[in-house]
């Protein structure tokens, strides 16, 4: 539908991670094209991810799965939002990095896979901190560490996957794109109303204190940003052998 609608500023699509760099990977027939049919606007913001894990689960820190990933190999389940979905991708990039194989569980949707993490039923998971936090604060879930760059301000006690596993990172994100026919002075206008929201200080407080940090990047910088995270992924989804629900 944002694809095909108008292109005169009146229709913008905000996308995700997933929508816009990896779905073209798992559908390569689907009838728009990302790169050719939208002009990118700007990244909004980067989620912080957080590896959780059920109270019972013998494991506290990123060291102490990998460890037990390896002495009980395919006996690990994490579960995911669906297949080819940002938890899923994040979970097999740990595993190529870590050596391990962790096994896959699919729900369809990060709820569903929280309620079977909360039971026990399936040990872990790796999936945004907006979903997570306040199972964290009731102590239902563990919090073993964040999947980004950088430790949280929400949870600064709690390391990164990468202070143990080097190489290891994983930011989700929304951005946002119009129709490619947009007038350029429309999408300039777009951009420099973006961006001028996502730095206002009740926004900036209200997103991060959800794990969600404003970007707001040039126009150039997403697009660059949108295909990098593309090849990252195309990697991921064919060693993993990565198929579409």
């Amino acid at each position: 539908l944002a694809a095909k609608a108008a292109p005169d500023g009146h229709t913008i699509f905000m996308g995700t991670l997933g929508n816009l760099s990896v779905n073209p990977l798992l559908f390569p027939k689907a009838p728009f094209d990302v790169a050719r049919d939208f002009a990118p606007l700007t990244q909004a913001v980067a989620v912080t991810f957080i590896l959780y894990v059920h109270p019972s689960f013998p494991v506290k820190t990123v060291k102490e799965l990998i460890a037990l990933a390896k002495a009980r190999p395919g006996s690990v389940n994490y579960a995911s939002s669906g297949s080819g979905g940002a938890p899923h991708l994040s979970a097999e990039l740990f595993n190529s990095l870590a050596g391990v194989k962790m096994v896959h569980v699919a729900y369809k949707g990060s709820g569903p896979s929280f309620i079977d993490v909360l039971g026990g039923q399936v040990p872990l998971t790796m999936d945004s901190l907006t979903q997570g936090l306040p199972y964290v604060k009731s102590g239902r879930l563990r919090a073993v560490a964040t999947l980004g760059p950088t430790r949280t301000p929400v949870l600064p006690e709690v390391p990164t996957v990468g202070e143990t596993l080097k190489g290891y990172e994983v930011v989700n994100w929304f951005g946002l794109v119009a129709p490619a026919a947009t007038p350029r002075d429309v999408i300039n206008r777009l951009h420099t109303e973006l961006v001028k929201i996502l730095r206002m200080p009740d926004i900036k407080e209200r997103l991060s204190s959800q794990g969600a940090d404003p970007v707001g990047s040039s126009q150039e910088e997403f697009g660059a940003f949108m295909k990098s995270e593309s090849a990252k992924w195309a990697r991921v989804i064919k060693e993993a052998n990565i198929r579409a629900d």
